[in-house]
């Protein structure tokens, strides 16, 4: 099956031709880093707003790397959410328009879901493996038998990993978005004698927690005289990123082995990090279990990703209706076949 896989459920426009859910023909992404940089977050409206502005030239550059014309696709998939809802609309309402000008079927995709899958546009992981989705919104632990078949077994209860990253880099004056930032000044420094808290990590439940931690990194570089220096700054990046990977490593594992699971699944953009791969591989070197990770395009919010599960509900015959709307909040474990 030749699908158009379509993803805006925050600040990314992306567009893919996919074809039986494995092979990427194009994977086409519009940033919106540079827009909202200024404002230290994504600004929902502005978000929406070059959404619309990108969404069709961006499809006509899919389908034209992917050396294909819209009369040879043979089914529409988009991120129907979870996400900003004025951002999700744009992706929605373009599929439902292109998917009946065509005449053929379109489906919504879980965004999470979509993360979770992405591995497979690259290798087949067997089932079940645990899927752990890290990214600015969402810090997710789950046990996937199957595409439509989840199970959640932990979460954060307040901000998201990737969220707290970016938090932590604007109070350092980073910029924005702060992930990327804050692991390259890791990479250079060392946190010294500064040691952050691990919240929840001697919790026997799979839950996180980054506000606290967040919080006790606000409360240090307050107590420091200002401004910093670069040597403070990333001394703080690095104890902070040290804290979050180790929480994130060693809860991920615990959920994995009490599921008695081998393999590992680390998705979403916080997956890009080179301390939590390095610190997952000497974590599990020798166990036995195996850990996962898409390639970084794969990580990051991209359409191709949305085109594996897709491919696989509209191939068991699960559509769409044109009724289908944008859901700001929908729990994985409510998609099913």
């Amino acid at each position: 099956m030749l699908l158009l896989a379509l993803e805006s459920s925050c600040d990314e426009t992306a567009a893919a031709v996919v074809r039986d859910g494995r092979e990427v023909l194009s994977n086409i992404i519009s940033s919106q880093i540079d827009l909202h940089a200024v404002y230290g977050g994504v600004v929902p409206e502005l978000a929406s707003r070059r959404h619309l502005e990108v969404i069709n030239p961006l499809v006509d550059e899919a389908l034209q790397r992917a050396g294909i014309t819209a009369g040879d696709l043979e089914g529409v998939a988009v991120t129907s959410g979870p996400g900003l809802t004025g951002a999700l609309l744009v992706g929605v309402s373009f599929a439902k328009a292109f998917a009946y000008a065509l005449n053929i079927p379109f489906i919504g995709v879980h965004h999470i879901e979509a993360h979770i899958q992405a591995i497979r546009l690259e290798q087949e992981v067997a089932y079940p493996f645990l899927g752990a989705a890290v990214s600015g919104g969402h810090t997710h632990l789950y046990r996937v038998d199957g595409i439509g078949s989840y199970r959640l077994l932990g979460r954060t209860i307040d901000d998201a990993a990737g969220e707290a990253f970016d938090k932590v880099a604007k109070m350092l004056g980073l910029g924005y978005p702060g992930g990327p930032l804050i692991d390259k000044l890791a990479v250079r420094y060392d946190s010294g004698e500064i040691k952050f808290p691990r919240p929840l990590l001697n919790r026997t439940n799979h839950d996180f927690s980054f506000s606290g931690l967040k919080t006790a990194v606000l409360s240090y570089i307050q107590g420091l005289p200002q401004p910093l220096s670069e040597q403070q700054v990333g001394q703080v990046a690095s104890a902070f990123q040290q804290a979050a990977v180790d929480v994130l490593t060693a809860k991920t594992l615990r959920a994995a082995q009490r599921e008695e699971l081998e393999r590992i699944v680390v998705a979403g953009g916080v997956a890009c990090n080179s301390g939590l791969r390095q610190r997952f591989a000497d974590l599990t070197a020798g166990s036995g279990i195996q850990v996962y990770f898409p390639k970084p395009l794969l990580c990051a919010d991209n359409a191709a990703m949305i085109a594996v599960a897709a491919d696989y509900y509209l191939s068991h015959g699960k559509r769409s209706g044109f009724d289908l709307n944008a859901v700001s909040s929908w729990p994985l474990e409510q998609v099913s076949l």
